[in-house]
């Protein structure tokens, strides 16, 4: 069971950190739209638009991006002010260990990690597809990255297609191949001069295509330059698609179902969506080892205080921060595993963490 001084620490923890996050929070606004101000105006965009689809929205991404920092100035600042009015050394002095003292900060950044894993995974992933459309919409208008050209993909086991060029202002590919194999040996092929989508779930028009069969040495070919031709081809307008952020506004299901289809189909860009998915665990995590780093450095009443210890707190949250831009680029480029990339940040903070403990003020 909590005892006093268990609850006194848990709510001076969160107290100190969704104060820590409202201050960051309201900066962080009005720095945003000191900078988006000229674009909103010269807009037709709604004050409603601008305050519910954008800002609410982009506040839970700016506050899931900063978690385990507050989390971290939190721990330092209420601390060090128990530690400057002798609190911790009574606390000690009274028969607590420093492992028991551990325990409140464990079980209020338990509670935050735990809040931090649900946003990352479903929540945040929700709001950005708002806030992220909305500045695709007023903002960053031509910020689509998708490859309309020389295009390659399977749409199914064993077959292959092929569009020269792909135009996304009337959602029609040119050009386009369809290859059917069975095993080596090709069996079904389809050209098109144009195919164009037609609607969903994946219906295209084909026109000026020719349809060509093979049975070992013997072909069949037809070929229509006059009719129409709808079928169904598996890639939707979406596949043509690729914002810099568009790995942010999936949620973590519809985050892995994209990874396997496109392994499915050879596109070989699944890196920096992997990298996303783990990010969305490794993250939330830790927001518990910078807890144990900042209770282990403010416990120890110093000269300088408070601001001595947020120094080397906000040092410390830049070097993870550094440390994490750093091994997830490397595992972005595929010189690490994706896996191995995200999570080097942690074990490291995590051995630096366990030296601070044994080093700390008992």
């Amino acid at each position: 069971m909590l005892k006093k001084i268990d609850i006194y620490i848990i709510k001076k923890y969160l107290s100190a950190f969704f104060f820590t996050m409202l201050i960051f929070t309201m900066i962080s606004i009005i720095i945003d739209f000191s900078d988006r101000v000229e674009d909103f105006i010269e807009e037709d965009v709604t004050i409603r638009e601008i305050i519910f689809d954008y800002y609410l929205n982009w506040m839970l991404w700016i506050n899931g991006l900063l978690f385990p920092l507050y989390a971290l100035i939190a721990v330092i600042f209420f601390t060090s002010r128990l530690a400057y009015n002798s609190e911790i050394i009574s606390i000690l002095n009274a028969g607590v260990s420093f492992r028991r003292l551990m325990q409140p900060y464990l079980i209020a950044a338990g509670l935050l990690t735990f809040l931090h894993l649900i946003g990352n995974h479903y929540f945040i992933p929700y709001g950005n597809k708002i806030h992220y459309d909305f500045q695709h919409t007023y903002i960053w208008k031509h910020n689509d990255k998708g490859k309309t050209s020389d295009v390659h993909m399977f749409i199914e086991p064993q077959t292959v297609a092929y569009i020269k060029s792909y135009r996304k202002q009337d959602s029609t590919a040119r050009n386009i191949q369809i290859k059917r194999f069975d095993g080596n040996d090709l069996v079904f092929m389809l050209k098109s001069r144009t195919a164009k989508w037609i609607g969903p779930p994946n219906n295209w028009r084909l026109k000026n295509y020719e349809i060509r069969t093979f049975d070992g040495l013997k072909e069949t070919l037809f070929i229509d330059k006059m009719n129409n031709f709808d079928t169904t081809l598996n890639f939707t307008p979406a596949d043509f698609v690729e914002f810099v952020n568009q790995k942010e506004m999936m949620s973590t299901a519809e985050l892995l179902d994209f990874i396997d289809n496109q392994k499915k189909r050879g596109a070989g860009n699944t890196k920096t969506y992997e990298v996303q998915l783990h990010k969305r665990t490794s993250e939330p995590i830790s927001i518990i080892i910078l807890t144990i780093i900042g209770m282990a450095v403010a416990a120890r009443k110093v000269r300088g205080g408070m601001g001595l210890h947020l120094a080397v707190g906000v040092g410390l949250g830049a070097s993870y921060i550094f440390l994490s831009k750093f091994s997830n680029t490397f595992a972005t480029n595929e010189s690490l595993p994706s896996i191995l990339g995200v999570w080097i940040p942690n074990i490291i903070f995590a051995i630096v963490a366990l030296y601070l403990v044994n080093r700390a003020q008992k």
